[in-house]
Order: C-alpha cells, then sequence, then structure tokens
C-alpha cells in the first residue's frame, strides 16, 4: 500500500517535522511539530488529509513548539514515550528556557516500549530508543519499513548527548541493538535534522557506529562467540518485535 509522506523543516533549528498518511483513509499522523505552526496547517491543508494524532519522539522545544496550536487547531491527542514526562514538563531540561516562550506540556497518552498504535489505519510501532534523551523514542511503520527516529541516528552522524538526560553509551548501544539488531537493514530512517538515511547505509558508514560494530565484532571472535548471521548481519541479534506485524 502506498502512503502518504511530507518532510516540512522548520524553525531556527531546521527540524523536521513529518507528516505521514494514509492514501485509503485520508488521514495522517504529525510527528515532532517543532515551529512554524502557520506553515504547518498550510501544508496539511494541502496535502487534503485530516490530523488524527500529534506524536513526539522526545521533548526538546525544536521538536514541540507548534504542538500546542496544533492541538487547538485539530483537537487531537499527543502521544510521546512514558520517561520523557519531566522532560517535557521543565523548560530547563526541555531547552526551551533561553530559546523563546518557555514550554511546559503533557500528552494525552504516554506510550509503552513496543506498544502497537493503530491511528488512521496505519500500524506503528513504538521504540524506546534512549540516549539523546532518557525518554526519546522512535516509531516504525512496518508496512512501509520506515523509522521516524527523533535525534537519535542521522545521516552519517548521531543525536548530541550532553543535554539532560542524554547518555552517549546507551545512544550507540541502542542504535545496534535495537535499530540494527531488531529492524530490517533495508528500513528509510528519517532523522529529526537532515536527509533521510537507511539502517543499511549507517550501519556500514556512520563514523561514531562502525568503529564500535568493529570493536564487537573483535570481542566475539576472540570469545569464539562470532557467527555472521544468513542476512550478513555482524552481530547475529536479529530478533523480532512482540505482536503480529510482519515485515
Amino acid at each position: 500500500m502506498d502512503y502518504f509522506l511530507k518532510v516540512v523543516t522548520v524553525g531556527d533549528m531546521q527540524e523536521n517535522c513529518v507528516l505521514i498518511g494514509n492514501p485509503e483513509t485520508k488521514e495522517l499522523v504529525i510527528i515532532d511539530p517543532g515551529a512554524e505552526a502557520n506553515r504547518l496547517k498550510e501544508e496539511i491543508k494541502a496535502s487534503g488529509y485530516k490530523p488524527v494524532a500529534i506524536l513526539l519522539t522526545h521533548g526538546h522545544f525544536d521538536h514541540i513548539g507548534a504542538v500546542t496550536e496544533l492541538c487547538l487547531t485539530y483537537n487531537v491527542k499527543v502521544y510521546a514515550g512514558e520517561d520523557e514526562k519531566e522532560l517535557l514538563s521543565d523548560p530547563e531540561l526541555n531547552l526551551s528556557r533561553g530559546n523563546g516562550p518557555e514550554i511546559k506540556m503533557s500528552a494525552g497518552e504516554w506510550l509503552t516500549d513496543e506498544q502497537v498504535l493503530v491511528l488512521g489505519g496505519m500500524y506503528i510501532t513504538v521504540l524506546k530508543t534512549p540516549g539523546h534523551t532518557s525518554g526519546s523514542i522512535s516509531l516504525f511503520f512496518p508496512l512501509w519499513r520506515l523509522l521516524v527516529d527523533g535525534d537519535l541516528l542521522f545521516f552519517e552522524s548521531v543525536g548530541r548527548t550532553d543535554f539532560p538526560t542524554g547518555d552517549y553509551q546507551t545512544l550507540v548501544d541502542v542504535i545496534i541493538d535495537k535499530l540494527f539488531g531488531v529492524l530490517p537493514l533495508d528500513t528509510v530512517v528519517i532523522p529529526g535534522h537532515g536527509p533521510a538515511t537507511s539502517l543499511e547505509y549507517e550501519k556500514r558508514n556512520n563514523p561514531y557506529i562502525a568503529p564500535e560494530i568493529a570493536h564487537r565484532i573483535q570481542e566475539m571472535k576472540r570469545a569464539g562467540t562470532y557467527k555472521k548471521d544468513d542476512e550478513g548481519s555482524s552481530l547475529n541479534i536479529k530478533k523480532t518485535l512482540k505482536g503480529d506485524i510482519k515485515w
């Protein structure tokens, strides 16, 4: 099944707000509306799709700045990771203090790891992917092998971890174990900033991740536990998510 996809880059931080819609229902979800609410409303109107939800990958100001206005306009619920409650409600933690109006907000529904949402007829698997913030999540659309990952993994880069609740080793481990180790490597990744990429490309070329993979392989070879799987995964940790969604 085809899908509607529009990435609208907004605000001073050039953040990617992602609109993903189902052509059969003509409904869409808004992911990380960081700024420029009026421009986003124009894009949504032009699409002909009806918004049914706002989804947040994490709570930094440049990803949430237009949430309140869009909620009022479309009367939709906000979804966010269950571990992002404190950050969303604290202008110091979400970095809105000193970067424009201070933002304090909550979500209408707090999401758990591997929870499956059905919004607008679209299946969306929630993955807890901490590192950039402790409550960050990624949103996987299994039918289309599409991942919206916020500020976790970028084209040939990774998200910053020097902000409150960030942790670099956690971020690297999550990318290797939970993205590369669980999802199909041909998954297209739409990050919170910059161009789209794929898991396969980043696994081979990302300068922040490839050295860690090489190190792990060497350690496994020394321990005699290294085995290359049938799909060429260098870590042999292929798993499946809970539920009935197939890829």
